[in-house]
């Protein structure tokens, strides 16, 4: 299983003719393309009276045809009968000698045949039919063009991982995300249960792991109700639930690969046994910070029979061949501040603590073997020496991924930035929270899952590509989903379709049928970074009171339509171009236009001169980038909403530039300001963090002008602000200037707690109304 499927294949499949060359292009509907796809004369009609045709005695041709049919009838409203006599229609067929997952389709005038041995195969080639289905959205019947189609993965992990120990999801949530996770042929889901911030997962032999580890404060003011109390967050899934989700994605053919992490991520574990940790001073209760935490399991005999038990419990409830074992960012600072453990490696042997970690990995994987399972882990297992069988999940870039794979290792590639998406879309101020870099979907779609660096054979090590949504700062589930899709549905392409088929312009071009099916489904997905983006300035000197607008997305195709007098935007509006010059007043409004269709929603402005002026926390530069995340504001929440203020913040220097502000006349600033707990354990980079003298006790927001050690032209007090839990608007004088200039923001401080934040800041004076 998941072993790397070769794009050469060619598949014979009983009924259907070969397809000598590769035709993905030729069905634009299909996401991910297939391997050949060829056109054929006439069109099979798809309408109440079609019958769904299954082997006699086959179950999991019945299943397939049963996702297949509940797809038509979300998206079309047709009910499918489905039955195991011969006769015409859709017919479901088994062959022998396929490849895995792989499936030959052919439609035509009397109807459509699928053919594949395997389950996966019979799945997924439902799931083409369907998407030919619904290459047109609507309701009712359809007629679907005669198409011939020859269909194998590249690759044989397609994964997903979901974290779900940030934030805790329902299981209706999950068994939603594998519902969508095979439309899109995805088969590995990913399950972070364990870590810092809490256990997840129910085990009868330590119940104090959920009964303690599940559950933590908010930090800041939204962990305290209306009267001041303290309130808990967090949940856990039981044995039962678990057996639910695992039979539920099988049945899909997806396996649920658990994640246990060790010997790092440990706290909410050494919370509920103490016993477990690696030094005495211990916290009582889960903590709610984020980052990187010193707290690692020792390494004492009783900690493996734990860990042993647990994974034991685990492997009893997930039959999946791999078992995850984490093994990133363990800090070893408590291992070499304890004497019993360095003691101990002078009786093992062991030079350093990387080669600590090295045996304390292997160890488990001798456990994991023993029971027939395999082990895998984040790359860092590389460390000290790569345990025998492990399998490596590289997620600091690609390197691990070679490393292992020169190793004779199998290794998946899931790599950070661009296969992260907990990171923003756009740069949008309607993004929801999350880290700061941006990567759309086509930063998604243009990973290359084959480094040059490896040679054919080593290739054949690479199980696969997965994307992973770390949730930090991701608190709801409507959230969750506008994070994970679209992009998804380029890491189905990526770890499916063949080399050749990696052409952003044809992904874009078939991505608004699956829009249109998410939209259908009820698949909450993002739109905003296809969507135009409008940037306000004012115009150049001599221009009276005209502004200046440009438009952007970073859809990367199409193009963008406009009008900038309130009329729709239609096919025959203006292209935008450049930047266009309006008055104050005008209303504009723009879409994004692809093959003569709008793609997203159409937005809609109505410029004003204040507006030219300011600049939100999402449009202003960053003075360093060190750790940027579009944080909420650290209010309450208010009755009926869950909503706050997203600032954009570099956490490590929270710093701003107004870059290029026009400053004649201006004798006057309006900021917006909030704030937020500094829960970040970043070890020795809180300690660099940069703390500005103040010039009043609560400290002021400063306005230096070209750069942070440039003059000191304004400085408005943070009085106002300490004792609010939102947003706080504070203006004051800043000292006239003349033509554009570059404006520092920064913040006079004594603690990096609480970190101040600027949500918008806005020029004003005698001509700036």
């Amino acid at each position: 299983m998941f072993k790397t499927i070769s794009s050469a294949v060619v598949l014979s499949l009983a009924g259907l003719t070969t397809v000598a060359a590769p035709s993905w292009a030729l069905a634009p509907s299909l996401i991910p393309a297939p391997v050949s796809a060829m056109p054929a004369e006439g069109v099979f009609r798809l309408d109440p009276t079609t019958v769904v045709r299954v082997p006699p005695g086959d179950a999991e041709a019945a299943r397939a045809a049963a996702y297949f049919t509940d797809l038509i009838r979300r998206t079309r409203g047709l009910e499918l009968a489905v039955s195991d006599e011969p006769g015409a229609g859709i017919v479901f067929e088994r062959n022998e000698g396929g490849a895995e997952d792989a499936y030959g389709l052919a439609v035509g005038p009397g109807g459509a045949t699928i053919v594949a041995s395997d389950f996966g195969g019979l799945l997924y080639g439902g799931v083409s039919l369907w998407q030919l289905a619904t290459a047109e959205a609507g309701q009712g019947s359809v007629e679907i063009a005669a198409t011939t189609i020859e269909d194998a993965p590249r690759f044989g992990w397609r994964g997903l991982m979901l974290d779900s120990a940030r934030h805790f999801q329902s299981i209706e949530m999950v068994r939603d995300l594998i519902d969508v996770m095979a439309m899109h042929k995805l088969n590995v889901l990913h399950w972070h249960l364990t870590d810092d911030q809490a256990w997840r997962l129910e085990i009868n032999a330590y119940p104090r792991l959920t009964e303690v580890g599940a559950w933590r404060q908010q930090a800041g003011a939204a962990g305290f109700d209306a009267n001041g109390e303290p309130l808990l967050y967090g949940g856990f899934y039981t044995q039962d639930q678990v057996r639910e989700i695992v039979a539920y994605a099988a049945a899909l053919n997806i396996t649920v690969v658990p994640e246990i992490e060790m010997p790092g991520h440990a706290l909410a574990a050494v919370v509920a046994y103490p016993e477990l940790g690696s030094v005495e001073d211990l916290p009582d209760a889960v903590f709610t910070d984020w980052g990187v935490f010193p707290w690692l399991f020792n390494i004492e005999d009783g900690t493996f029979a734990f860990l042993e038990t647990v994974l034991d419990e685990v492997m009893a409830l997930f039959p999946s061949e791999y078992i995850h074992i984490g093994g990133d960012e363990a800090v070893k600072d408590q291992w070499e501040a304890n004497a019993h453990i360095q003691a101990r490696m002078v009786e093992l042997g062991v030079a350093d603590e990387s080669e600590l970690q090295s045996w304390f990995v292997r160890r488990i994987e001798r456990h994991l073997n023993a029971a027939g399972r395999r082990l895998i882990g984040w790359d860092e297992i590389l460390e000290g020496g790569l345990a025998p069988n492990a399998t490596v999940m590289s997620w600091r870039g690609i390197d691990g991924a070679i490393e292992a794979a020169r190793m004779g290792h199998d290794t998946v590639l899931t790599p950070a930035p661009v296969l992260y998406f907990d990171h923003r879309q756009s740069n949008s101020p309607d993004e929801s929270p999350g880290r700061g870099a941006v990567i759309s979907t086509r930063d998604v779609y243009a990973f290359d899952p084959a480094p040059d660096a490896l040679t054919e054979d080593q290739l054949d090590h690479i199980l696969g590509v997965q994307g992973n949504v770390w949730t930090e700062h991701i608190r709801t589930e409507e959230r969750l989903w506008d994070k994970l899709f679209p992009r998804m549905a380029a890491v189905a392409e990526l770890a499916w379709s063949p080399p050749h088929a990696n052409d952003w312009a044809s992904f874009a071009a078939r991505l608004p049928d699956q829009l249109d099916r998410y939209e259908a489904l009820g698949v909450t997905h993002a739109t905003i970074w296809l969507e135009p983006m409008l940037s306000l300035d004012l115009a150049d000197e001599g221009a009276d009171e005209a502004l200046s607008v440009s438009l952007s997305s970073e859809f990367g195709a199409g193009e963008i339509r406009y009008t900038t007098d309130g009329g729709d935007v239609t096919s025959d509006a203006a292209v935008y171009e450049d930047a266009v010059i309006v008055q104050p007043g005008a209303v504009v409004r723009a879409s994004t236009w692809l093959n003569g269709a709008a793609v997203g929603r159409e937005r809609e402005w109505t410029v004003t001169r204040r507006d030219a002026v300011t600049r939100t926390s999402h449009q202003l530069a960053q003075c360093v980038g060190g750790l940027v995340l579009a944080l909420e504001d650290d209010a309450p929440r208010g009755p009926g909403t869950d909503e706050r203020a997203v600032l954009v913040t570099d956490i490590l220097n929270p710093c701003w530039v107004y870059e290029a502000a026009p400053l004649d006349g201006v004798t006057m600033v309006t900021a917006h300001v909030g704030s937020h707990p500094f829960n970040y354990q970043v070890g020795a980079a809180r300690d660099s963090v940069p703390l500005h003298p103040m010039a009043t006790p609560e400290g002021e927001l400063e306005i230096r002008l070209d750069s942070c050690e440039g003059p000191l032209i304004g400085a408005l007090p943070l009085a106002p602000a300490v004792d609010n839990d939102g947003i706080t608007v504070l203006t004051g004088a800043i000292a006239p200037q003349d033509g554009r200039h570059d404006l520092c923001l920064r913040f006079t401080r004594d603690s990096v707690d609480p970190i101040w934040a600027v949500e918008r800041i806005t020029l004003g004076g005698r001509e700036r109304p």
